[in-house]
This record gives structure tokens, sequence and C-alpha cells, in this order.
């Protein structure tokens, strides 16, 4: 049914609840409904070419509601809702796929949101860069210490020669080592 099948997010058939209430309450109606980056869209089946009608999803609020029905499918029920605008209710085939049509709206929402989505390869070089940067300054800070330490040791003692390992110990006058 949609020309540009690459803009479709997901499609399926779902039960529309009808504007106007019959004489035995509401009814609903087995409608083959697309989702696209801009639109939801429902047919009266998957092979019709027109739609039954359509909407921009933009500004749209979807959410679960067990009370749209009163039987056993209440659990599959959705509603598309939008402040000033006609709500549209749907019954999924199962609870599962009412939530996975739910999320796929919110995901979608979401992006649509957002000002700037960057590509996958600009974050990449982003994080890659960051990471260079940091090694970066760990190399400074510690070049810096080091010679912050080397200078402080020459400051506080300059005659004093290093000690060697050996003679940690001193000897007192009268003692010899190992005399017992």
């Amino acid at each position: 049914p949609v020309q540009d099948s690459g803009n479709i997010l997901k499609q399926g058939y779902l039960e529309k609840r009808s504007r106007e209430p019959s004489f035995f309450g509401s009814e609903w109606h087995k409608r083959w409904c697309v989702l696209t980056q801009r639109n939801f869209l429902y047919y009266a089946n998957e092979k019709s070419k027109h739609p039954k009608g359509s909407f921009p999803i933009e500004h749209y609020q979807p959410c679960l509601d067990s009370q749209l029905r009163k039987d056993s499918r209440k659990k599959c029920c959705f509603q598309l809702q939008c402040p000033g605008k006609r709500s549209y209710e749907f019954t999924a085939p199962s609870p599962t796929e009412a939530q996975e049509w739910v999320e796929q709206i919110e995901f979608l929402l979401r992006d649509l949101s957002s000002l700037t989505i960057p590509c996958e390869e600009e974050e990449d070089e982003e994080e890659e860069e960051e990471e260079e940067e940091e090694e970066e300054e760990l190399a400074k800070d510690r070049d810096s210490s080091d010679s912050m330490n080397n200078s402080q040791n020459s400051a506080l003692n300059p005659e004093e020669p290093e000690l060697e390992s050996d003679d940690i110990y001193e000897v007192l006058p009268g003692e010899l080592p190992n005399s017992q």
C-alpha cells in the first residue's frame, strides 16, 4: 500500500474502533495499519491501494489502555491521543503486539523530537579524539609529577648520596654483627 516501503517502521493488522458508535455500541474493524517515519495510515486490508485514513504521528502519545474493551482482548488495547485532536483506539492480536506498537511509536516520537541524530562514524571519531586527549593529559600529569618529585628530592637533600640497600642497619660500638 505505501509507495516507499523503506519508510515503514511497523505494519500489521489491528482492530480500529469506529468513530460513530452503532446501536450495539462501538464497532471494531480489522484494518491493515502502517507506521511510517511521519504518519500512521490504516487500510481496509493489506492489498488496498488507498488508505481509509491517516494522520501525522508527531504530536500523538501512545498508551496501553485495558479500559477500551470489556472482553478477553482488553489487555491488547492501546490508544493514540493528541490534545485537541481525535483519539484513535486499537486492539492488537496479543498484549505483546500491543506493547510493541506502543514502544515503536514512543521510539519514533523520541527520534522526531531529537534535533540532530549523529551518525555512528561521527560518534566513533569523537570518542577516539576524547580518549587521545585524556591519554595526553595523563602523560603530561605523570611527567610533571615525576619532575616535581625529582626536583624536590634534590632540593631537600643536595649533598646526601643515595643509600645502598645493604647499609640499612647501623652497627653500634662494642657489638659485632652475628656475634652470639
